[in-house]
């Protein structure tokens, strides 16, 4: 008999609703029925096209990507921890969360990332439940450039169990990095985005059971910020590229 994954005791919660719904959003999922909310609007993955590219956001005109050295600082929000049964716990479960994430994208991540104070750059805060016919949101970043940057974890993903909270954080940070979802220009037209290079479906930008963080995402990741850091890129496909530095600098 196989025992089931148990979830984390640190983030039990004390309630489901929390902040209300203001900001603009997104939606993806690492489970077959879990949205996500930082890229896209509630489109699922259509299901009769192979999906083998991989995408920049191009909303706005440009294509935000982050400059070269470039550090975040984060903090999290005043109200994080009050939502759990031990806040401290939840804090430093989260710490570990985000840790880890940023391992599995490994020299390819772009940017560092350290906790502060003040002069934060983004903040990692709880939003109320969402569920609607399509599953239940988990997160919800942000890309580079934008002015409202918080990390939004909602309750349902710690409802999951630990391998499902790394991928949701791992997919998050793809956001942050600049990266749309692989079917961005099939489900999601009315906003922009851009090819760069090639990868198969797998892919930790993708939904379900093919949500997973491969080889070839960091490869692609890694070859284009440093096409761009070394000037040899600067527009994709005719849209022009943009580079960002965090906040407090």
């Amino acid at each position: 008999m196989k025992t089931r994954p148990k979830k984390n005791p640190a983030f039990k919660l004390k309630s489901e609703t929390f902040l209300p719904t203001k900001e603009r959003r997104h939606r993806y999922g690492t489970g077959d029925h879990i949205t996500c909310v930082t890229d896209t609007k509630g489109y699922t993955q259509p299901e009769d096209r192979d999906l083998k590219e991989i995408r920049v956001d191009a909303t706005n005109g440009h294509i935000p990507l982050w400059d070269k050295n470039v550090t975040l600082n984060w903090r999290f929000n005043r109200s994080f921890g009050d939502q759990f049964d031990d806040g401290d716990a939840a804090k430093a479960g989260m710490r570990d969360l985000l840790g880890r994430a940023l391992e599995a994208w490994s020299d390819a991540c772009p940017v560092k990332f350290r906790e502060v104070r003040d002069g934060h750059d983004f903040e990692i805060a709880m939003h109320r439940r969402d569920c609607d016919a399509d599953g239940c949101v988990l997160a919800s970043a942000f890309f580079p450039g934008e002015a409202d940057r918080i990390l939004y974890i909602y309750p349902t993903m710690f409802e999951q169990i630990e391998h499902e909270q790394l991928a949701t954080i791992v997919h998050e940070l793809g956001h942050v990095f600049g990266l749309r979802h692989f079917f961005a220009n099939l489900s999601e037209k009315q906003w922009k985005s851009q090819l760069f290079g090639k990868s198969k479906a797998t892919s930790i930008m993708n939904y379900g059971s093919k949500s997973k963080l491969t080889a070839l995402d960091k490869r692609d990741l890694k070859r284009l910020y440093a096409m761009v850091w070394s000037g040899e890129l600067t527009e994709i496909n005719g849209t022009p590229i943009k580079r960002y530095k965090a906040r407090h600098m």
